[in-house]
């Protein structure tokens, strides 16, 4: 069965073949690069799923919560909500009122898109801390409009030249959208010392929790003591050091039992444990369970 732009090692939801086969209606799409659809709600996962798609959702009604990474998140209607491809998820819940607009695009498509423009997309920073944008009911209705554009030049088959005409669209409404971002409410204060330190951290874990889990490392990234970091960290965000690393490391594990096909001890070499019996160890005094109790839940 073809999958939309599977990964090589996380299985996401597969997106164009399956919303056809389960939901039983034709996908507006073209190729395996972009979609749209708007008749089903958001689907509610509770397990950790890396997506491999972004996704823009113009959502009139309803509410969501859920974590994207390590951050929790609420969205409240009217509201567009942004989902950026490689982020890991969990959809907890979706109000039996929702209703939304999806735009689903492949990284391929999404880095065509943005090819010219990288140096004026700070929405990607802004969306990674938020997101969900809420917009005014007038903005919604403008938003529906442009949606119901896309979908009538994704249906015009015959135009050879659609694909561009879709790329258009959809920058200008990035540049709509982008002023909503700019509005955003600001920091009252400008972030301290420690909070960039902070920042600077939690980049580092993200980046590297695979193969590095000793504080020691991140210290000396930062040219700290270990001591000093872990009590900047514990300070400012309530956890240690070593827990934000545990939490990212966890993360990918769950993600990776649920939606990939690899084997534990392949999940084990992934995260550069020493064995699968080490990994198990390690993730059954995190969780509780085993590995394999998990992917069976």
């Amino acid at each position: 069965k073809k999958k939309f732009g599977m990964s090589n090692k996380i299985i996401p939801l597969s997106w164009h073949n399956d919303l056809k086969n389960k939901i039983g209606f034709e996908v507006s799409a073209i190729d395996d690069d972009f979609m749209l659809f708007d008749k089903i709600k958001l689907l509610q996962v509770n397990f950790p799923f890396r997506l491999d798609v972004t996704v823009f959702i113009i959502c009139s009604k309803g509410t969501t919560r859920g974590r994207i990474g390590l951050r929790q998140y609420e969205t409240v209607a009217p509201c567009i909500i942004t989902l950026l491809a490689d982020e890991i998820m969990q959809c907890e819940y979706v109000s039996d009122d929702f209703e939304g607009m999806f735009l689903v695009m492949s990284k391929r498509f999404t880095d065509s898109l943005f090819t010219n423009i990288r140096a004026q997309i700070p929405m990607l920073h802004t969306v990674r801390k938020q997101s969900s944008i809420t917009v005014r009911e007038t903005d919604l209705n403008l938003l529906k409009n442009y949606y119901s554009i896309l979908k009538y030049v994704v249906e015009m088959t015959e135009n050879p030249h659609r694909k561009d005409i879709i790329k258009h669209l959809l920058l200008a409404f990035y540049y709509h959208s982008s002023s909503w971002l700019h509005s955003l409410p600001e920091q009252t204060l400008p972030p301290t010392k420690h909070d960039e330190l902070v920042g600077e951290f939690l980049q580092l874990a993200e980046r590297h929790f695979k193969s590095e889990r000793q504080v020691g490392f991140y210290a000396e990234k930062l040219c700290l003591t270990p001591k000093y970091l872990s009590q900047i960290i514990k300070t400012a965000t309530g956890k240690s050091a070593n827990e934000w690393i545990d939490d990212y490391v966890i993360l990918e594990a769950k993600a990776l039992l649920k939606s990939s096909k690899l084997t534990i001890q392949q999940i084990a070499n992934e995260l550069h444990f020493a064995d699968q019996s080490v990994f198990g160890k390690y993730f059954k005094r995190m969780e509780g369970v085993s590995p394999k109790e998990y992917r069976e839940m």
